[in-house]
């Protein structure tokens, strides 16, 4: 009996990287190198290695803010890391005065 298993495609962090800033331009983000801001303030840091991609969000915008570290390795990883995001943006947005 011959089984056969799906196996995902090799994850490649340079060309994911570019669908994931496209999301996060898209999601109303200002792009500015590495960096991903929301009204003039670095919400996203991200930085793609040979085999995965690091990221840096703020928990919340503010002058000195906290970051949350992700590592991204996988294409699923990166689909919760823009879902992350946009539970974020709304809550930062519904937040504001």
């Amino acid at each position: 009996m011959s089984e056969d298993f799906f196996v995902a495609p090799p994850f490649k962090p340079s060309e994911a990287l570019l669908t994931l800033k496209r999301q996060l331009r898209d999601a109303g983000l200002a792009e500015r190198g590495a960096e991903f801001e929301l009204k003039g303030r670095a919400v996203i840091e991200l930085a793609a290695g040979d085999t995965t991609i690091e990221a840096h969000l703020v928990k919340r915008p503010g002058h000195v803010p906290e970051w949350d570290a992700y590592v991204l390795k996988t294409s699923a990883d990166v689909r919760k890391f823009v879902d992350e995001v946009r539970k974020r943006l709304k809550r930062w947005t519904e937040d504001e005065p």
